[in-house]
């Protein structure tokens, strides 16, 4: 259907939908706010769907386990409990560095009814990027297992003097040797209390009344990354759960004991919107896959776990691709009804290849770790087009925004641009609850998003004539790599740490898997050789400091990194010349020649 050319483009966010949407859900009893986790648990206690199972966790080995809603009302309710115990206060920062396992998804929720700021951590994170999160979110309470603690946390515990506890999902005695992990409960010299989480839960009551919670306070602190400077914390509010519950149904089309599964991990915003809030307070029964992608083991889930909504990734499904049209024929997939995915635009080729292999397409959509919900999807229902991100849900306004250079003032009206296929900057208008509320500990950085009544999201697209987006690529120099979102700065500063390395510069690399992957260019001190065994070593350091996802791919020794007179290095220029691109503008180069 083609766009009326009198609509007007950029009309209003309706109050009233979100306010429809927020009588959906039932509030805390007798008017006492609104709370995350009473919505995703409790709330589903007073009908049948306590007894529908909440999760199905697949373990890498081994049996799996189930657990009702009713169960996990209970174990929260535990976790809460020793919240209390151990002295925790609402608006205390408990930090999850954990695998998919059940103590993970237990200590989200029962820290929600316990009225804290929940921080998830992405466990294949390396030391570096863990101690920058924990201590910008000045971190209080980590849930960790034995192996995770002891490789990656014992040795940077003396960032972290705010840390009081240590919870470790796990046999205590895996964590032996450890500084601070001495015995159960003591406290180490300058060190956390150590504790066993199981034995503490078994001790508490599965009672626990939730305390008035105004949908204002904060409850979810998700770190994302920036071009330059510290990891962003982005601060989110209990009432974004309006957001969560509306969209899964709007965009992800889940309905009342659906079987889902969102492949993505909880230590990012997708796998704690739509892996662990959105599913629950829409009473689905949502399938956690502890291991890694193995593409016959996806298939066999699938199949086995009959599921009908699927949530998943870009690089997921071209990965699926790269393992061929064969091995989907041998599972029974006709029980999928809704396909879907997020992290990085997805190519036209992929929804294609879903409706070939899959039987279905796949519906892309568009979100941001700030926005804490989908914004922009292609739903069930319309027409898809391949490549587009999709067009606004119900209550969200998008535009497109013309860029200038110039730095203009936060009250001020951003440019719009109405035409349509002219690239600008996509903008959200506020009104929607589960905008971020803060940069943790970075006002200014926060106040530099917005410009009047409208958050500027960095990306650039186009909007065509019927209202669909286009994704065009980010404003800043933001790797994203496998939809995971790398700030160049982060990789740089752990690179010159290596004592051969002088200065570093990091691009995205195009990768026709992943999206992009991390390229590193290093110029060395004086005296050290440019050679292969030096160039691993420094790969090796990078690795060990920041793990697997951010490390760089690919590293370069150069004799000089190329910058500005002004001393900037020139990612672009690196970036051009890696790809054979032109260079443009060399006015402001330190050495033209």
């Amino acid at each position: 259907m083609r766009r009326d050319p009198d609509r007007k483009t950029h009309a209003p966010v309706s109050a009233d939908i979100w306010a429809a949407a927020r009588a959906s859900l039932s509030g805390l009893p007798n008017g006492r706010g609104l709370n995350m986790a009473f919505e995703a648990v409790d709330r589903h206690l007073a009908d049948s769907t306590a007894d529908r199972v909440a999760f199905r966790f697949l373990p890498k080995k081994g049996p799996t386990r189930e657990m009702t809603y009713r169960e996990l009302s209970d174990e929260t309710n535990r976790f809460a409990r020793l919240m209390d115990r151990l002295e925790v206060r609402p608006g205390d920062t408990v930090f999850l560095l954990l695998g998919r396992i059940p103590h993970l998804y237990v200590a989200v929720l029962g820290a929600l009814k316990a009225r804290c700021v929940v921080c998830p951590l992405f466990s294949a994170f390396g030391p570096e990027p863990i101690r920058s999160r924990m201590e910008l979110g000045d971190a209080r309470v980590l849930v960790t297992t034995p192996t995770l603690y002891r490789k990656k946390v014992v040795g940077i515990q003396e960032h972290l003097p705010g840390l009081r506890h240590v919870l470790l999902a796990g046999p205590m005695e895996e964590a032996r040797g450890g500084r601070a992990a001495a015995s159960d409960g003591a406290v180490g010299k300058g060190g956390p209390s150590v504790h066993t989480l199981g034995d503490l839960l078994r001790a508490e009551e599965p009672i626990y009344r939730i305390p008035d919670t105004d949908p204002e306070d904060p409850a979810l602190l998700h770190f994302t990354s920036g071009t330059t400077g510290a990891p962003k914390g982005a601060l989110h509010v209990h009432e974004a759960v309006v957001a969560h519950h509306v969209t899964g149904r709007s965009a992800l089309d889940l309905r009342p004991g659906d079987r889902f599964w969102c492949t993505a991990d909880p230590g990012w915003v997708t796998g704690m919107s739509y892996g662990i809030l959105s599913p629950l307070t829409n009473g689905v029964t949502s399938v956690v896959d502890e291991g890694e992608f193995d593409a016959q083991r996806w298939y066999r889930t699938l199949q086995d776990e009959r599921v009908e909504v699927w949530y998943t990734a870009p690089t997921a499904v071209r990965m699926l691709m790269k393992a061929g049209g064969e091995l989907p024929r041998r599972f029974d997939l006709a029980h999928l009804r809704f396909v879907a995915s997020v992290g990085e635009p997805l190519n036209p080729e992929a929804v294609l290849w879903g409706e070939e292999v899959l039987g279905l397409p796949i519906h892309d959509n568009w979100w941001q770790t700030e926005t804490g919900g989908i914004m922009i999807a292609n739903v069930s229902g319309q027409t898809i087009r391949p490549g587009s991100m999709g067009r606004p849900l119900p209550g969200v306004e998008a535009a497109v925004g013309r860029r200038t250079d110039r730095v203009p003032d936060p009250m001020d009206e951003p440019e719009l641009i109405d035409e349509p296929g002219i690239e600008g900057e996509l903008l959200l208008r506020k009104g929607w609850p589960s905008l971020f509320r803060a940069y943790v500990g970075q006002e200014e950085r926060y106040g530099n998003c917005f410009r009047g009544q409208w958050y500027l999201t960095g990306d650039l697209v186009r909007r065509d004539a019927d209202g669909y987006f286009w994704f065009v690529g980010r404003a800043d120099d933001v790797i994203k790599s496998a939809g995971h979102l790398i700030g160049p700065f982060e990789v740089e500063s752990a690179l010159v740490e290596h004592p051969a390395v002088a200065e570093a510069a990091v691009i995205g690399k195009p990768d026709p898997v992943v999206g992009e992957i991390v390229k590193a260019f290093v110029a060395l001190h004086p005296g050290y050789p440019a050679d292969e065994d030096l160039r691993l070593d420094i790969v090796g350091h990078a690795r060990r400091r920041l793990g697997s996802v951010a490390a760089p791919k690919e590293l370069e020794i150069l004799d000089d990194l190329p910058k500005t007179k002004s001393g900037k290095t020139l990612r672009r220029l690196l970036k051009a010349r890696e790809l054979g691109r032109p260079e443009g503008d060399l006015s402001t180069l330190e050495d033209p020649s």
